[in-house]
């Protein structure tokens, strides 16, 4: 029975996508303390999103052209902050994806290759086995010439 190496990438990814929740919450936390998180990088990205949803659901039940007030400062910050959580979970997911597909791309190019090289070392066997094919009919010929010469 033929043992299969470890999937120790697949473990390792695996374990960086369970550790980034924690490290996303973290920094979600971090955002709420810094006055400068705050500002410039939770509140736009939430109030564009809460503008956006609105929006949309505002156009779905039928209302065009209503006015869509802002978020206060503190739920802002608090759904910029998840965003930023968010975010930060779907980028180290997707990089562990763009990493698996790279990985098997490098294992499927080497598999590839030495396939090729045992395909090209059987032709090369081949096309030995036929040379030596010749040469012993030809001395199959010769010999049997011989033979019916000599009687």
């Amino acid at each position: 029975m033929v043992v299969g190496a470890f999937p120790i990438a697949k473990l390792l990814y695996l374990g960086i996508r369970q550790i980034s929740k924690p490290l996303a919450n973290r920094i979600k936390a971090g955002a709420r303390r810094s006055e400068f998180f705050r500002t410039y990088v939770c509140l736009p990205p939430a109030q564009v999103y809460h503008w956006v949803e609105m929006r949309s659901k505002m156009r779905i039940m039928g209302f065009r052209g209503a006015v869509i007030k802002p978020l206060n400062e503190d739920a802002a910050a608090e759904l910029g902050a998840e965003l930023l959580g968010e975010a930060i979970i779907f980028l180290i997911g997707g990089g562990c994806m763009v990493a698996e597909y790279s990985r098997q791309s490098a294992n499927s190019h080497r598999k590839e290759e030495e396939m090729e090289a045992r395909l090209g070392s059987m032709e090369a066997e081949i096309a030995r086995l036929g040379l030596l094919t010749e040469e012993l009919e030809t001395r199959a010929r010769v010999t049997e010439r011989q033979q019916l010469a000599g009687k």
